[in-house]
This record gives structure tokens, sequence and C-alpha cells, in this order.
């Protein structure tokens, strides 16, 4: 079985006021919890990879723990700025248990496709969106969160809002980011790519 690869952010576990600011279609946290480990493991399973690019929780430790461990695959953390609660040692030693891995505010990250130049997609990873990144003139790609889906689409960027917002609820995979990504025109904004 070939591994698949998934990108979410902004999932924000356990906090009642992102209803309201996100618009989201839920009556409860307990609801929108739900929802979202449910459409969660109905896409990724044990094998699979998962990125998640920050604010995955607003809960205490104990809580939170608890919700990360109903999720599947192996999980990725990239830092966001609502993730103080992975801070504690305790709670990343108990999540590496489930699967979880941690990682810093920004990473850069090699996805296998035979289908691109070098047999591997360029990818970076951040909780914000960027205008310009590392080999962004060479066809890599910036996932990124936060904003909710209020920022909008560039057509001439190679990056796109990974949130939960945009994409019904759950993880989005990699090749349905492909298709995304072909539909743009890249166009440079800097020195880099123009000849």
């Amino acid at each position: 079985m070939t591994r698949k690869y998934f990108f979410t952010s902004d999932l924000h576990f356990g906090h009642a006021n992102i209803i309201k600011y996100a618009n989201r279609p839920f009556k409860s946290v307990r609801e929108m919890d739900d929802a979202l480990i449910e459409r969660w493991n109905a896409k990724v399973t044990k094998s699979d990879v998962v990125w998640i690019l920050g604010d995955f929780a607003f809960m205490q430790e104990e809580p939170l723990i608890d919700t990360a461990s109903w999720l599947e695959g192996e999980k990725h953390v990239v830092w966001g700025n609502h993730d103080k609660v992975f801070r504690s040692k305790k709670v990343r030693d108990e999540l590496a248990k489930y699967n979880y891995v941690f990682h810093s505010g920004l990473e850069e990250i090699y996805v296998p496709d035979s289908t691109v130049p070098g047999g591997k997609q360029h990818i970076v990873l951040c909780h914000y969106a960027m205008r310009v990144w590392n080999k962004s003139h060479r066809g890599s790609w910036q996932l990124y969160g936060h904003s909710h889906g209020s920022l909008p689409d560039d057509p001439n960027a190679l990056s796109v809002d990974v949130g939960v917002d945009c994409w019904d609820y759950a993880p989005v995979s990699y090749d349905r980011l492909k298709n995304v990504m072909a539909k743009k025109d890249y166009k440079p904004i800097d020195h880099h790519g123009r000849d």
C-alpha cells in the first residue's frame, strides 16, 4: 500500500469562539471536535503522513492528549501562534506515543512524485502565508494556514491555504493540492525566476 500525504491547519479543537469567528457550521465545540475527528479519520489511514501547520487546539494538556489520540496517521506538527500547550515536554512525550512529531515554525519537505522533475515535490510549510520562499521560482509550493480562508488566493503563486475552513473541515491530500497547483500560472514577483 502506498502511503499518502495530507496537509491541514487551524483545527482549533476545543475552541468555542472559532465557531463564530470562522463561521463554522457547528452548534457546539463537542459537535465540531467530533466532526473534525470523523472527517480526518475518513480520509487518513495509519500509514499516511499528515502535516499540521499550526493552531491544533485550545485545550489543557489532558483533554488535548485525549483528542489527539483519536487521529490516524503519522502526524507532523509545525508550530502555529496558538500552540503553546505543545511546548510542554509532558504533552510532546505523551503524543509521541500516538505518532506525533514536532518541528519548528518553518519546514521544507519533499513528497515523492514520479511525475515531477527529480521525482519529488519540494514544499515549504509554515503557519503563515509567504510571498516568496525557498525555490519558489523553481516550482516549489508553499502551504500555510492561519487565515481561515480569508486571504485571497493568488493564481500566480504556487501557494495554498490548507486550513480546515477551506477544505470541508478535513485534511487535504497531496493529489488534490497538485490539481489546484496545476491550474495556477506562476509569475515571479522579485528578481528570482526572471530572465
